[in-house]
């Protein structure tokens, strides 16, 4: 879609309007459910927290829990697809808000209902510049007095300050993107091929409470997101961020709107930065360690993408 490279993020979310349109009953839901778990597994993917926005999906008379239920049961059904055909994977809704409406502490009450169906955690999403965390802080709060996880879309169509408001206002364990997160490093001497940064108190924040980025390479092109910086992969805050210690991770954003998947992402990195199967684990372990899993469950997984890399 040539709309999905407009290098603007709002032109990117149109494109979406298309998909939500068939997406509008309980059946419609849980079959793209299914069959995106189906995708993952075929991707090699054993582990899932999927983002997407239930008071998109009301045109027909669905309420908010029957969208959830029913994207949870065609969830459900896939799982069990999979394991009997060996392949075992897990799989967190992540519901979101979106940002530019005032639905965001209905939708965080949504989630906690059902936090013991499937939702693992809470994001809000959507036009990001204009629209700051602070604006959902009454959704932010109660989730907040509820021990519930949050990740938070700041840092791709908006700059430090969204990063701040999503940190400090919607207690983010993750930023979604975060991309921009490397305008609050500066360069402070070069010295032949060395070269000192100096990281502003946002980025120092950032890396030094181990909060992940997840990152979309593919997608920040598209949408304009690391425009300052350029127009390939090569040129994509990635390897700064990565060699400078923050917790980075491999994200697709969108599947079908970027025509891309973990693995894709996973090869684009490689061939741009030259990274070997040390470092992809080690992204993989990254998302792992950020997951919104129970300790012992994040444990169990890391072990498995440890195993899987030592076969490779």
């Amino acid at each position: 879609m040539s709309q999905s490279n407009s290098g603007s993020l709002v032109d990117y979310l149109k494109t979406f309007d298309v998909t939500i349109a068939v997406m509008q009953t309980a059946s419609a839901l849980k079959r793209v459910a299914h069959e995106f778990v189906l995708d993952l597994a075929a991707d090699g993917v054993i582990h899932g927290e999927v983002r997407w926005a239930p008071e998109q999906h009301l045109q027909q008379g669905l309420t908010l829990d029957e969208t959830v239920s029913a994207v949870q049961s065609g969830i459900d059904d896939a799982i069990t697809d999979l394991a009997e055909r060996g392949h075992e994977i897990t799989v967190g809704q992540l519901v979101t808000a979106m940002r530019h409406a005032d639905r965001s502490l209905e939708i965080a009450e949504l989630a906690l209902r059902h936090r013991e169906n499937g939702v693992i955690g809470f994001d809000i999403a959507g036009a990001e510049l204009g629209f700051p965390p602070s604006n959902h802080q009454p959704a932010f709060d109660l989730l907040a007095r509820e021990f519930f996880p949050v990740t938070v879309h700041a840092g791709e169509a908006d700059g430090l300050d969204s990063i701040k408001s999503a940190l400090f206002d919607g207690r983010t364990l993750r930023l979604g993107h975060g991309v921009r997160l490397a305008e609050d490093v500066s360069v402070i001497d070069r010295d032949g091929d060395h070269t000192t940064v100096g990281l502003g108190p946002i980025a120092a924040w950032v890396r030094d409470r181990e909060i992940a980025l997840e990152l979309s390479p593919s997608s920040n092109l598209q949408t304009g997101a690391i425009q300052q910086w350029g127009t390939e992969v090569y040129d994509h805050p990635f390897d700064l961020l990565y060699q400078l210690g923050f917790r980075v991770t491999v994200n697709t954003d969108n599947r079908l709107m970027s025509a891309t998947s973990i693995s894709r992402e996973l090869s684009l990195l490689a061939q741009a930065f030259d990274y070997d199967l040390a470092d992809l684990e080690t992204f993989q372990l990254n998302a792992a360690a950020a997951s919104f899993l129970p300790l012992e469950d994040r444990e169990d997984l890391a072990d498995r993408i440890v195993a899987g890399f030592e076969k490779a």
